[in-house]
């Protein structure tokens, strides 16, 4: 069993505890932070199997983009139901 092989099996494997947890978890934000994760690992693989214009893509988009636009729709959520809290009161 040589290097890349070894090394690829843990990018698997890390891959997939960050997808399990992405669905177990009941919090928001971690889910968010571990789908983050996901997406690094799949960059790392692309990388890895030498095709480093996907893996540019994927780390973009999918490691930087989507976690930040998912981390702001929260943080807005969350204010506004805050400000439906108060007008209650």
């Amino acid at each position: 069993m040589n290097s890349f092989t070894v090394l690829n099996s843990i990018i698997i494997i890390g891959m997939i505890i960050a997808g399990i947890c992405t669905v177990v978890i009941d919090d928001l934000l971690p889910c968010i932070i571990s789908m983050a994760v996901v997406g690094t690992f799949v960059a790392i693989e692309f990388l890895l199997l030498s095709a480093p214009d996907v893996a540019i893509a994927e780390g973009a988009v999918g490691a930087i983009l989507t976690p930040v636009i998912f981390i702001i729709a929260l943080s807005k959520a969350k204010e506004k139901k805050k400000a439906e809290e108060k007008e209650d009161k």
